[in-house]
């Protein structure tokens, strides 16, 4: 039987708990708030498990790190926020082409660039998506309360490792400073995902650290064992040379979109709330979540059937779960703490004539259950 302990403790350091939890034994980072209670958390567990904090410089070498410590074999993760999660796009965009895995905790803040340092915002959901330059796909989770900072960082390692992928993890600062009771269970080993080796019979003639012809990524050895490992963040083979030819970029660049977008009924995790006869519905992810979940109980009361599609996934995005909704009702609420990143999103999906409104708040306050319903009550 798993053990279970409760804590009350703040998201930020139940994402450390659950970071080594997943079996993470490595940290690189610079502290910026409103995320450095990770790398403080980070600094004094770690230790304890056998595990390695570093801080860096910046958080360039802080991204560098976390890709060197990954193939040498290890669980690695960061923490950081707006102004540092631009400063990582760079070596984000080297994990995902040399399929590096590791997991980026992204507290969202105001911006942009110094912004308001201790306000919360949803504001970095297409720097997300499309920070790094080049085609790709991406994995995003955001969670909506303290139990998620646990229980989701433990999927979060566990997709990275499984789609040999960085993994990036969009809280923010009402979640990450948020204090809640959570039950920490200590997941079965059955329950975490280590990355695939090639078998011991494998050569080196044999051995190729890179496979583009199905939509899972190949063995992955740790640098420095029986097998050579080659990466770059160049296009390159199946060996991990350069392969420059068309055919071959045409064939690589597909394969880093396929091996997510194919999976996405694997990747994607979405939540419902009364949704079974909701007319009216709120589509909506992390911190907003709270205040919409007490919208919906509001209009319910009020006898106005609502229901909420929570996205806890938002990268790859869940499309089938939003044309799900968008089809069964007449209007959809999307609450978002930003000038309508997700609403964006949405609408993309829209070919049922569903009414789409948009509930934003941007001055670094929570958005409020009253400014959903005046949102929708006003359309």
């Amino acid at each position: 039987m798993s053990k279970s302990v409760k804590k009350f403790i703040e998201g930020n350091n139940a994402i450390v708990d659950g970071a080594i939890a997943a079996g993470a034994r490595f940290y690189a980072g610079y502290p910026i708030s409103p995320s450095s209670e990770i790398a403080e958390g980070a600094a004094k567990e770690l230790p304890r498990h056998g595990g390695v904090y570093i801080q860096m410089e910046d958080e360039i070498s802080s991204m560098a790190a976390l890709l060197g410590a990954s193939l040498a074999g290890k669980k690695s993760f960061t923490a950081t926020s707006g102004p540092g999660f631009s400063l990582m796009q760079e070596n984000l965009g080297l994990g995902i082409m040399s399929e590096i895995p590791t997991v980026i905790f992204d507290v969202q803040r105001s911006g942009p660039s110094t912004g308001a340092a201790t306000k919360p915002a949803q504001a970095d959901i297409m720097q997300a998506r499309y920070g790094v330059h080049g085609d790709h796909s991406i994995i995003a989770l955001s969670p909506s309360s303290v139990q998620d900072c646990y229980d989701l960082s433990i999927v979060a390692f566990n997709l990275a490792e499984k789609y040999r992928t960085p993994v990036l993890f969009m809280t923010d600062e009402v979640i990450g400073h948020l204090r809640e009771t959570v039950t920490e269970v200590e997941p079965d080993p059955s329950q975490i995902f280590n990355r695939v080796q090639p078998g011991e019979d494998v050569t080196q003639a044999e051995f190729r650290p890179y496979s583009f012809s199905s939509n899972m990524p190949a063995p992955m050895p740790a640098v420095g064992g029986r097998l050579l490992m080659r990466t770059t963040g160049s296009t390159h083979d199946e060996k991990g040379e350069f392969g420059p030819g068309p055919a071959n970029i045409d064939r690589v660049t597909h394969y880093l979109t396929d091996k997510i977008e194919k999976n996405v009924d694997d990747i994607t995790i979405t939540r419902s709330y009364q949704l079974e006869d909701a007319e009216v519905a709120f589509i909506t992810f992390g911190c907003s979540v709270r205040s919409t979940m007490t919208a919906v109980d509001i209009l319910r009361a009020k006898g106005v059937k609502a229901g909420m599609l929570q996205l806890v996934t938002i990268w790859p995005m869940p499309e089938k779960a939003i044309r799900a909704v968008l089809s069964k009702v007449e209007t959809v609420v999307v609450p978002e703490m930003n000038l309508g990143q997700l609403a964006g999103e949405v609408r993309k999906f829209n070919d049922y004539g569903c009414k789409v409104i948009q509930a934003n708040r941007t001055d670094g306050v929570l958005i409020t259950p009253k400014q959903i319903l005046d949102r929708l009550e006003e359309k």
